[in-house]
């Protein structure tokens, strides 16, 4: 017993318990090294075998990479975008049609005028004026809401209705 007591027996005891808590440290770090390696792998892969820094580095290149691709198929978007609306404001965008009897006579508002408009509210306005034996046809031009020639009461009528999107109408003369 008086091993322990003396000071040679007490720095054994002090050393060996500092050698356990120095095992049981070394466990612990090793348990929390093996964590960490298993969260490295899912990280990089099962079969990644780069370090973490290199492996970063190569995920921002492919970052960078597929950003840049983005980027010139957004651009090339907005051009084909861009190019589909100059040819839907071409399109008909306003339309009316104006049904009336032009000669007073009892035809059954035969006669008809049309108003095809885009979206710059030009286009054309068409009337096929009906009489028992005889048909015309007129088309004038239609610019900004405005006829290049003067448009009879029936046209001015038909290109109202189609800027204010009503597409049918008929006129009791």
């Amino acid at each position: 017993m008086d091993e322990l007591t003396d000071p040679a027996g007490i720095a054994a005891l002090a050393a060996g318990g500092v050698a356990l808590i120095a095992l049981l440290l070394a466990v612990v770090l090793a348990l929390r090294v093996r964590r960490l390696r298993a969260a490295q792998r899912v990280v990089m892969g099962e079969h990644g075998t780069s370090d973490l820094v290199a492996h970063a580095t190569g995920l921002h290149r492919s970052f960078t990479a597929l950003h840049e691709r983005v980027e010139e198929v957004a651009a090339n978007v907005d051009e084909r975008l861009g190019v589909a609306e100059e040819r839907l404001d071409g399109s008909i965008a306003y339309r009316s049609l104006v049904r009336y009897d032009a000669y007073g006579e009892l035809t059954g508002n035969q006669s008809t005028t049309i108003a095809l408009l885009d979206a710059r509210r030009s286009g054309v306005v068409i009337s096929s004026i009906v009489r028992r034996d005889t048909a015309r046809m007129y088309c004038k031009q239609v610019v900004e809401g405005r006829g290049e020639l003067e448009l009879s009461p029936e046209e001015a009528e038909a290109v109202r209705r189609a800027l204010a999107g009503e597409t049918a109408a008929t006129l009791q003369g």
